[in-house]
């Protein structure tokens, strides 16, 4: 099994490498990544030189895309919802840009967050349009309060690969339950459900043995496909849809 997962860790790092291609501007370097967007365009960030090290941002993408499709991040929750999930990966926000300070050591590392910090804020907004009541991450966060669900949000770990991975909640074990680990994903999609299983496949070797992951999963429009259920269940990640969240509450609380 370990040698499985080392295989799997090390064909997700050249995978990153060999898809990741680089082009010189006037002052900075443009990085094509291969993650997509919800376009299904390549995210792009810029590298540029900075007191002796780097300034990586994304030049205000995610946050115009956002606001050109109807999503106001103006209001008080938003704002603050979008400044932990900054937080989180160490992102900071400069007028509409997000962007983060990196040495030659640490660059791999920031470049991480930084791409990160963008597919979590484009997830995170989406569907946050005038005609959305709320947020998905905020109703999973009030359905576990109401469920009593003791949890931590928010939470960062450092997988095999030496990247770190921030995770939607982390549920202490009990006497009961073991570790479980729970991502909310707005948008069910191959590439969501692949990003989850790399996160959970590099720091799965760093966690107790009988830690547990969960993908909570939005289907308030429709239900994903089978395809994404089947790949979060090949690598032991539990898919709850939210129409059958209920069902999970019991173990969820134990």
């Amino acid at each position: 099994m370990i040698d499985e997962v080392r295989a799997l860790i090390d064909e997700y790092v050249h995978w990153l490498r060999d898809k990741t291609v680089l082009r010189q501007l006037v002052d900075a370097v443009e990085i094509t990544t291969p993650y997509l967007d919800r376009h299904n365009d390549h995210l792009q960030i810029y590298a540029k030189r900075n007191d002796g090290g780097f300034l990586l941002t994304d030049d205000s993408y995610i946050i115009e895309d956002l606001r050109q499709t109807g999503c106001d991040l103006d209001t008080r929750k938003r704002r603050d919802l979008l400044q932990m999930t900054l937080n989180g990966f160490g992102v900071r926000r400069a007028g509409d840009a997000l962007e983060v300070r990196a040495s030659r050591d640490n660059f791999a590392q920031r470049k991480h967050n930084l791409v990160q910090a963008m597919l979590a804020v484009n997830d995170l907004f989406y569907l946050a349009v005038p005609t959305v009541a709320s947020l998905f991450l905020e109703d999973v966060t009030q359905w576990l309060d109401l469920s009593e669900v003791r949890y931590t949000p928010q939470v960062k770990f450092t997988g095999k690969s030496g990247y770190d991975h921030l995770f939607d909640f982390v549920i202490p074990a009990s006497r009961t339950q073991p570790e479980r680990i729970l991502e909310a994903i707005n948008r069910p999609s191959r590439d969501a459900a692949q990003a989850v299983v790399f996160k959970w496949i590099d720091i799965r070797e760093v966690r107790r043995p009988d830690a547990r992951a969960y993908a909570l999963l939005n289907n308030s429009d429709h239900d994903p496909p089978e395809a994404v259920l089947d790949a979060l269940r090949n690598y032991d990640v539990r898919p709850v849809l939210w129409s059958d969240r209920e069902k999970a509450k019991q173990e969820l609380a134990a």
